[in-house]
């Protein structure tokens, strides 16, 4: 009963308010016709009709000239506003005037953001959605990046372009640090010098430490035996191989796969022994335990690695078992995002429905989404329809449910992703792929594109059934950069991140694009416009003012005829009768 008689009190209250301010609406409407009608009544008494006959002969006692720097002062002035208002756009991605209007003038003149009600009433969903579009714009490891030596720099050398910016190797060696290192390398040599070879930005530089970090495998330890006092004996200890330094040989020395492949070997013996020792040793402090953690992650860099090495090789079947070994002995370890190495392994067999199994496990509500996950489902649903499927046919007929479960697949990965179809169309040429991406971003539609376009024209028809289709996504979402559909609204962050990880000569991709605001387009008509002017009134102005007097007789037309009926119908004697009441 509370709530109900609150509910009535709240909306009587609504009713007064809306009632009041039709109220004050309607008395300035009225006020402001009383203004205009007293005025027009007050035209004698203020000599209304004596001014404007003066500015009149005033303004036909202006020569062309005058018109002429009129218009050309009001054209270079709106010039340099679109100036301004164009270098502020691109510089900020908003007008200025569009901006200081919303900002400053609408609070003055009483108007109210419709948004901020929302955002009042539901700071936790948008609070939400702001985390999750801030983690959307984290830049991630591209699980699927070459190798620099075998691949990278083979391409330098075919083209003279550096596929690489500075920032993704930068990022690289951030991961490389992390990674690989710890606080306890200084007590090995080997990995001291390892520690400061991941921060070398010269390449021969941090080949060189590698050559020096491996020579190092032999070191004196002393060891106190109590046989006789005060004597020691020094046992000589055969130290094992660097492992992260033939991570590093392999990654950037090596220049073909094969040779990459038995650096690999090479470090994963090594890498092995590391890891057992730590494992047995883990448990004993912080110290140890930060060992294990960085020994279990080359270990896992290693092995993935020459998965990848057996893949590049043509032993795919080899590839997928130790990607599958390698996710059963490290289950934790998803950061590193193994799955999408196994699935585009699993397409080249044609194992599809291995495909759909590793897809039932990592494409869940909760854990995050990727071009991989998004695309290649939508790909295994296009598989069962693609190859009978026709526009024409199904305009006629409308769609079957497996080919409306495929329509909706591919929505749902070009709203996720929308860079992609148009590389999977060869709409756009590929590039290598960096070695970090952005989610949602061009950068993840290339290092996607590059690897399962083949797989896409592998199967009949879905390139067809892509082309008729991924379009379609755009008019189901009415806004992208404030609603989404079937994801969080697409992030705006995306294409600084991309122009920063993509190189220069790659033409970025940007959706949505921006739009032109309102403002800059006027500045510009107005610009164009009276520069016209200028030029007409200065080359031809007895013409022109021929036609700015039609013009004008023209647009006050409605006006007089306005005011030649109400002197018709009001008495021309009535201000004389208003002066003697």
């Amino acid at each position: 009963m509370a709530e109900a008689g609150a509910g009535a009190g709240a909306g009587l209250l609504e009713q007064l308010k809306s009632c009041a301010l039709w109220s004050w609406t309607s008395l300035c409407t009225v006020w402001c016709f009383l203004v205009l009608f007293l005025v027009y009544v007050l035209r004698v008494p203020l000599r209304i009709n004596d001014n404007w006959s003066s500015v009149s002969m005033f303004l036909n006692t202006l020569t062309p000239k005058f018109y002429v720097a009129l218009t050309g002062t009001s054209s270079l002035i709106s010039g340099l506003i679109l100036i301004f208002e164009w270098w502020y756009f691109r510089k900020y991605g908003t007008s200025f005037i569009e901006q200081v209007s919303v900002s400053h003038l609408r609070p003055l003149l009483g108007g109210v953001d419709n948004n901020s009600s929302n955002n009042s009433n539901s700071s936790n969903g948008d609070s939400d959605s702001n985390r999750q579009s801030v983690s959307e714009c984290k830049v991630w490891r591209n699980p699927l990046n070459l190798f620099r030596g075998a691949e990278y720099n083979r391409y330098t050398w075919v083209t003279g372009r550096e596929p690489l910016t500075y920032y993704d190797m930068n990022l690289s060696a951030q991961d490389h640090q992390t990674f690989f290192t710890c606080d306890s390398d200084h007590l090995r040599p080997a990995d001291a010098i390892m520690q400061k070879a991941w921060r070398e930005r010269n390449p021969q530089a941090r080949i060189s430490a590698a050559h020096e970090a491996l020579e190092i495998n032999e070191i004196r330890s002393r060891v106190e035996v109590p046989l006789i006092a005060s004597s020691t004996i020094w046992e000589i200890k055969l130290l094992p191989k660097c492992a992260t330094a033939y991570i590093l040989l392999a990654e950037e020395e090596a220049t073909t796969i094969a040779e990459a492949e038995k650096l690999f070997k090479q470090a994963l013996k090594a890498g092995d022994g590391c890891y057992r020792r730590s494992q047995q040793l883990q448990h004993h402090g912080s110290q140890y335990e930060a060992q294990h953690r960085r020994d279990t992650n080359v270990l896992v860099y290693i092995k993935r690695r020459l998965a990848m090495c057996a893949r590049r090789l043509g032993r795919t079947r080899e590839a997928v078992k130790m990607m599958r070994d390698l996710m059963k002995e490290f289950p934790l370890l998803s950061m590193f995002n193994i799955h999408e190495n196994l699935l585009e392994a699993l397409l080249e067999l044609q194992a599809y429905a291995d495909v759909q199994a590793v897809l039932a496990k990592y494409d869940d509500i909760s854990l995050p989404k990727s071009a991989t996950i998004c695309y290649t489902a939508a790909l295994l649903k296009a598989r069962a329809v693609s190859d009978k499927f026709s526009p024409e046919a199904a305009s006629r007929r409308g769609l079957s449910t497996a080919e409306m479960n495929a329509v909706e697949a591919i929505h749902r990965a070009v709203e996720f992703n929308p860079h992609v179809p148009k590389y999977l169309l060869e709409m756009k040429s590929l590039i290598l792929p960096p070695e970090h991406i952005l989610k949602r971003g061009d950068s993840e539609a290339i290092a996607y594109a590059f690897f399962h376009l083949a797989h896409w024209k592998r199967v009949e028809g879905a390139l067809n059934l892509l082309h008729c289709t991924w379009e379609g996504t755009f008019r189901m979402i009415p806004y992208p950069l404030e609603k989404g559909h079937l994801f969080y609204p697409y992030p705006i962050c995306t294409e600084t991140a991309d122009r920063e990880l993509l190189p220069s000569f790659h033409e970025v991709s940007v959706y949505p694009k921006k739009e032109l605001p309102f403002f800059i387009l006027f500045t510009a008509g107005l610009c164009s416009f009276t520069a016209m002017l200028a030029l007409l009134t200065h080359q031809f102005p007895e013409l022109m003012g021929v036609f700015a007097k039609a013009f004008l007789s023209t647009l006050f037309a409605p006006l007089n005829f306005v005011m030649e009926k109400v002197e018709s119908i009001l008495p021309s004697s009535l201000w004389h009768q208003l002066t003697r009441i």
